[in-house]
Formats: C-alpha cells, structure tokens, sequence
C-alpha cells in the first residue's frame, strides 16, 4: 500500500468539507462512484476527471496523467470490482470471481515507474498514461488484499455512511471514516442521548 498522511478532501451533505484517509491508494478511488445504488455518486465523467483524480489521490510526486476515453471506461470498472472486493473482504464473504478478474487484469500491465531524480527526490520515468495509473491502483490492490491488513478492511460505523478504509491504527479499533465528519456526529449524538437522560434534562430537538 501506498502510504500518505493526508487522505481526500470529500464534502458531507451540508457542504461542509471533512478529510478522509482510506488508508490505502486502491481504496480512494472507491468515493469518486460505485456499483449499484452508488453510481449516483459518480464523478468519473471524463477522462479529465480521472486525472483529476490522480492530482488528488496520494501518489507521490503528483503524476500529471494523460487519460484517454478507453482508460475512463477501465477506471469506472476497477473502481467497481474494487468496491465489491473490499466490502466483501469488509464482511467476511467470498470474493467475487469476476472481480477478481478484473483487477487482476489491470495489476498484470506496466504501472508508473518510480526513480530518484538528479536532486535526490522522488520523480517518475516512462509515460504517464491512464493505463499505468490503474496498474499502480491494481497492485496495492492485490497488496492490500493478500497482506497483513486483509482483515482491518472496515466500513464505516456511521448511520447512512458507506465509506471503506483500511484500520491501520495499533490497536484496530477505528470505527468513523473521519473523527471530524462521523464520529464528531456519533458523539454529538451520545451527548444528547446522555443529556435527554439526566433529571430534568431535555431531549433532542
């Protein structure tokens, strides 16, 4: 897995912005839309999206992706296999054959090659395509799926909140997609629960 300790910058419902750390490269792609009840979410449009994407994600230096057409369509059904393989793994259930397929697929291409620059820092080599940035994506994949964290895969405790990280805390404990987002409202929450108890305490609005 690619590490970062930044994570996405995502917006809830009201607007507000909430940072988000999936703990894994593979599973940021998994807020830009989704199978199912998820597409609605979708923001894979265009192939500008998805390098968009790529600026924001937490690959090192930032790659300025060329993305074509065919790669958006790659992307969409990645991302898609990839949902369905961490909620499965997230539930204790079989992996799905067909996904596997697909990520197995992509991982199985050249990714973006990392070198040491003349200054010493980190720099890329080789084309910077769509393609490669799906490779790179599918590889911590199948590192995240096989590796020690395979069973810290966790969807988030929130009410109404789907999204998927990676527990990489000591004690594998994380329950909220983000303190500031859902678990500042699971508190809020117990407070007034807490409040609503007490003698003549009021209850919720």
């Amino acid at each position: 897995m690619t590490s970062s300790a930044t994570g996405l910058v995502l917006r809830a419902a009201s607007g507000a912005p909430y940072r988000f750390d999936p703990g894994a490269l593979c599973l940021e792609l998994l807020p830009t839309g989704g199978p199912g009840a998820f597409a609605r979410y979708e923001v894979l449009h265009e192939p500008a999206d998805l390098a968009d994407w790529a600026g924001r994600c937490r690959l090192t230096p930032t790659p300025a992706v060329e993305v074509t057409p065919a790669d958006l369509t790659a992307a969409r059904a990645l991302r898609d296999a990839l949902w369905r393989l961490a909620v499965a793994r997230a539930e204790g259930a079989a992996a799905p054959s067909a996904d596997l397929a697909v990520v197995n697929a992509s991982a199985a291409r050249p990714p973006l090659a990392p070198v040491i620059g003349p200054d010493g820092e980190r720099a890329w080599t080789g084309a910077l395509t769509g393609e490669r940035l799906l490779a790179t994506v599918a590889r911590d994949a199948v590192e995240l799926l096989t590796g020690p964290f395979r069973d810290r895969i966790r969807m988030c405790a929130g009410d109404n909140c789907f999204l998927v990280y990676v527990d990489t805390s000591r004690p594998g404990s994380r329950r909220w997609c983000s303190m500031e987002h859902c678990g500042n409202r699971h508190k809020v929450r117990a407070l007034r629960a807490r409040r609503s108890g007490e003698p003549g305490g009021a209850g919720p609005p």
